[in-house]
């Protein structure tokens, strides 16, 4: 029972931390690039990185295989040069947590940029300082409360990602078995016990996740 509830919650919680580093990064050059640009078919593009927060997880799922997969050839490299697929390995636990967070993170910093006062940071440059400067030390502090409301809100969707995972991961228990993915398997056999302990660890945490929202706003 140990081993069953702690290696899930571990792992997704490993998964969960390591995404957050990765949409963040990701989340925060795509905000300021959508914010700072304006070009023809802008709708579209935003669109696009917005798509995961509303496709079925096993859309995503299959998008991924489809991306990732043997078949393609940007799998068929990845296997050539590491030696194996990608598919079914931690790795593909991480990049569907990844793509199903990485609006909520860009939802929310580009929220936060959208609230400074340009004149505030044309006033900086007037000054001369560096654009990176600007953002640095007036962007990013004052959009600070929108861009950890979305690392938290990307740290909960990645905890409890499902579909996505379990296409593109599968199910290898201390590899890529989740904890979503160890209630379904729990619940398929019949074990209840260890079903209801891990709902209940996933409710704890995702409240606590919430609360923080809250908080912070």
């Amino acid at each position: 029972m140990n081993e069953s509830f702690w290696t899930p919650i571990k792992l997704s919680l490993e998964i969960a931390s390591v995404t957050i580093i990765i949409v963040f990064v990701f989340g925060i050059v795509a905000a300021i690039l959508m914010r700072n640009l304006h070009f023809r078919g802008k709708v579209v593009v935003e669109t696009i990185l917005l798509l995961p927060l509303v496709l079925p997880p096993t859309v995503v799922g299959f998008l991924l295989i489809m991306i990732f997969g043997n078949q393609s050839p940007i799998g068929a490299a990845i296997e050539k040069l590491f030696g194996q697929s990608i598919m079914f390995t931690w790795w593909a636990a991480l990049i569907a947590g990844a793509v199903v967070a990485f609006p909520l993170m860009y939802q929310s910093a580009k929220t936060g940029f959208q609230t400074v006062d340009p004149d505030i940071e044309a006033a900086a440059k007037m000054d001369g300082a560096a654009n990176w400067k600007v953002f640095l030390f007036i962007t990013l502090p004052l959009s600070l409360k929108s861009i950890i409301s979305g690392l938290i809100l990307a740290f909960a969707r990645a905890l409890g990602e499902f579909g996505a995972t379990f296409m593109f991961a599968g199910n290898l228990p201390g590899k890529t078995q989740t904890i979503p993915i160890a209630v379904y398997i729990a619940l398929d056999a019949g074990n209840m016990q260890l079903a209801w302990i891990l709902v209940i660890a996933m409710i704890i945490i995702s409240f606590v996740m919430l609360l923080l929202t809250t908080i912070i706003k």
